[in-house]
């Protein structure tokens, strides 16, 4: 994937909905990577009003009213840490994320979905260790067959994953747009290469 680094100049016909704010948590990390911390300009501004965060970086757009003209916000801090959850939620995007945006069948990244390893018609549940993500072919192909039945076998074993993981899976899949402004603040905890 390719990530497109948008400079910090905006032409004033940039709509403010092209301008999100990424949030950062107190120690100045980003809330989440995957999916990244990211609220719409309203958010900021109710959340700088309200005093709950400190603006770190901003755009050049303007907003105004007719009293009033704000510089939208690139990045904010919020004032009050937020304890991180220690375990990743079990969502059809972590699962995605776990297993690379590859179907665990055929390797492709087309057309994904999830398939139960044990079907749920044999008793299988719907939990990390044993859903996968797979094509909508390979799925349809697979059915309610057990993966012996069926000669078909995840390339990975389904696992429950750490915040850890996605976030080093994650860090091969950034988001479709970033901000310069954004870029001091993600991944600067990644270990450096000798």
């Amino acid at each position: 994937m390719t990530a497109h680094v948008s400079p910090a100049v905006f032409h004033p016909s940039v709509s403010p909905e092209a301008c999100p704010a990424l949030v950062l948590n107190a120690d100045y990390r980003p809330l989440s990577y995957y999916p990244l911390s990211l609220w719409s300009w309203q958010d900021a501004i109710k959340a700088v009003f309200l005093d709950r965060v400190t603006i770190i970086s901003e755009y050049d757009k303007v907003v105004r009213s007719p009293t009033f003209e704000f510089r939208l916000p690139s990045v904010v801090c919020l004032k009050t840490y937020v304890k991180p959850s220690r375990n990743p939620a079990f969502t059809r995007f972590n699962v995605f994320l776990r297993d690379c945006f590859t179907c665990q069948y055929c390797g492709t990244r087309n057309d994904l979905t999830f398939d139960h390893v044990i079907p749920r018609s044999r008793g299988g549940q719907t939990t990390w260790e044993n859903v996968v993500a797979a094509c909508s072919p390979c799925n349809l192909r697979k059915g309610g067959a057990m993966p012996a039945e069926a000669g078909m076998h995840p390339h990975q074993k389904p696992y429950a994953p750490t915040l850890s993981d996605l976030h080093q899976n994650g860090r091969h899949f950034p988001p479709n747009y970033l901000h310069e402004s954004w870029l001091d603040y993600l991944y600067w905890d990644t270990e450096l290469e000798p």
